[in-house]
């Protein structure tokens, strides 16, 4: 029997490749899922319950949540990346990182195969894909449903076939929960005119009193929530607590996938969206104008990279040092409150603030030039125009 490591999260997809390529195909199976946050001792022990049913051989968890911040959402929030201004990129992000563990676990235990269960119509395939080309070119990759070009129905009889409970109420709504958010799909993100209802977020709304909250970051990272000091994945984790029950976050991002067509997706997402919008505001404060135009393209086109799998550029560690120079004064707090379905920003505190009264209130006076500074300085200014429009006489 050949040895196959399969990419294994519990749901449909993946379930029906553990019983299909153990036995039908007649492959050693392996699962393996990677952890970039959600899941818990007890989910990880089912999950592991579960594949071993199915099929598998062996059952590993690799607990990746720290890679996962280290490697890509630190930069996520260095470069306020938002998919389309929506999406914080929360499932496209941790595929990168569970595809390149997997196949470190493949190469470790010497498999010849890796398998996944992406369809032929979404950006999963291509980033396990390209990930597993360029790191392993010589493990061949199987990928059933896409193959097959099986709908979910026929999974569903097919499991329950072969002695496996697994019903249509439980597969309605795909949910992927990860330390960056969590995205919701239904047969209401595959139409344009529909929304997702209440029921089908994972965190349903149980705050309704508004509460303030202080956001503290050093260098660009959340180091504390409301004065206690944390690291910032556990700070995440708690900031997705708190903010959840408000049923901040929600949205339907709508996308350009990477093979063309367009996609919707729902997502919750409170603690990163808080993040994100906060973390920008304190960077208006402590950062030039040119630092932050510079910054808005760079972490837009590093989001765009990321979520069309090209990781593994040598760009991106460009990008990465970059992003990572830019926070060297983004520090300080950032003063919040939390109400049912959305946030506001009230303001910020910090030392590297560049809104310094000791040169001039804007709109209101002026400390550190004179009136005729001021003058002098338009007048220079404005010199271009002026040359324009005396050689040209128009500007229509």
């Amino acid at each position: 029997m050949s040895k196959l490591v399969l990419a294994y999260s519990g749901g449909l997809d993946t379930s029906y490749c553990a019983k299909y390529l153990s036995q039908d195909k007649g492959y050693e199976v392996h699962a393996v899922s990677v952890n970039t946050g959600g899941f818990s001792t007890k989910e990880i022990a089912s999950i592991k319950e579960k594949a071993i049913q199915l099929g598998a051989t062996t059952y590993t968890s690799i607990d990746a949540v720290q890679t996962f911040y280290d490697k890509v959402v630190k930069y996520l929030i260095f470069g306020n990346v938002l998919k389309n201004n929506t999406y914080p990129l929360s499932v496209s992000a941790e595929r990168i990182v569970q595809a390149i563990e997997i196949v470190k676990h493949a190469k470790k235990i010497g498999a010849k195969y890796i398998a996944h269960g992406s369809t032929g119509a979404g950006n999963d395939q291509v980033r396990f894909d390209m990930i597993f080309q360029i790191i392993a070119p010589e493990i061949k990759i199987i990928t059933p449903i896409r193959d097959n070009t099986l709908a979910r129905e026929v999974e569903i009889e097919y499991l329950q076939k072969n002695g496996v409970d697994y019903s249509w109420e439980k597969a309605k709504y795909s949910i992927n929960r990860g330390l960056w958010g969590t995205s919701v799909g239904g047969e209401e993100t595959l139409t344009s005119d529909k929304n997702l209802p209440e029921s089908a977020f994972p965190s349903q709304v149980t705050e309704q009193t508004p509460s303030d909250i202080k956001l503290t970051f050093e260098k660009g990272e959340l180091v504390a929530i409301d004065g206690k000091t944390d690291t910032p994945v556990n700070n995440i984790i708690k900031l997705e607590s708190i903010a959840s029950k408000y049923g901040i976050g929600r949205d339907i991002h709508v996308g350009d996938t990477i093979i063309g067509i367009k996609g919707r997706v729902g997502f919750e997402a409170a603690a990163p969206l808080l993040i994100i919008k906060a973390h920008h505001l304190l960077e208006k404060h402590t950062l030039s104008k040119w630092q932050q135009f510079q910054k808005e393209q760079q972490g837009n086109f590093y989001g765009m990279l990321l979520h069309e799998g090209n990781y593994l550029d040598e760009v991106m560690r460009n990008i990465e040092a970059f992003l990572t120079d830019t926070q060297r004064n983004v520090s300080g707090d950032v003063l919040a409150t939390l109400h049912p379905y959305r946030f506001e920003l009230n303001g910020i505190n910090s030392k590297h603030d560049l809104m310094n009264a000791s040169f001039g209130t804007y709109g209101e006076v002026n400390k550190g030039w004179t009136a005729n500074d001021a003058k002098g300085f338009i007048k220079i200014l404005s010199n271009a125009g002026k040359i324009s429009t005396h050689v040209n006489g128009s500007h229509d």
